[in-house]
């Protein structure tokens, strides 16, 4: 029953973590709608401190990129791993996800940029480890629109689902009733500016 969830594109909270992708200093000019990402990562990252969902960071090459930007809160993650790969899938974040959940990690919601670059190899490399990826396009860009609208479309074809902030907590919540919802809702509520990144 687990498996067909996840392969129709449930979030179990148990066997989900948040993956947060190369949001640096030095792309804060040079990257489309960073402001707007700030804001919908924020959301996200919140909500994985309220409903205990694990947290990785990445940061490409700090040394010349800077690290994450100070807006966003990770005191909370699992591990932030500085690489020179690409894509987010070193040796040591391997490891450190294969210790998350139990040792049975299902869904990944990966976040962050470049969406061409980063991401888009990271997310390759998930699902052909079995996992299923979740890419968040309000929270996920690009320096051009040109190059995240394409790695949205490629993320598709390898079995990627994309979506939107929103969509990722409502689906973590899952219920009305769930003692967090009042505090993911007010998250949810919380305005941002409009930006169409979810636009495809």
């Amino acid at each position: 029953m687990s498996s067909t969830i996840v392969k129709f594109g449930f979030l179990p909270v148990k066997r989900t973590v948040f993956l947060l992708c190369d949001v640096q200093e030095k792309f804060r000019t040079a990257a489309m709608y960073f402001q707007e990402i700030i804001q919908s990562s924020n959301k996200l990252l919140q909500a994985s401190k309220i409903l205990d969902i694990p947290l990785v960071v990445t940061e490409q090459y700090p040394q010349g990129l800077g690290r994450t930007v100070e807006e966003l809160d990770i005191a909370h993650a699992k591990a932030v791993f500085s690489k020179t790969k690409f894509s987010m899938v070193t040796a040591d974040f391997y490891k450190k996800l294969d210790s998350l959940c139990d040792g049975n990690v299902q869904c990944v919601v990966l976040f962050g940029l470049e969406a061409h670059v980063c991401v888009e190899q990271s997310a390759a490399e998930l699902c052909a480890l079995g996992i299923q990826v979740h890419v968040v396009a309000d929270a996920t860009t690009s320096r051009t629109q040109e190059d995240r609208l394409l790695a949205f479309q490629r993320l598709q074809q390898i079995g990627c689902f994309i979506t939107t902030t929103e969509s990722v907590l409502f689906k973590l919540l899952g219920d009305k009733e769930n003692p967090n919802f009042k505090a993911v809702h007010s998250l949810i509520l919380k305005p941002i500016t409009p930006s169409g990144l979810a636009r495809m």
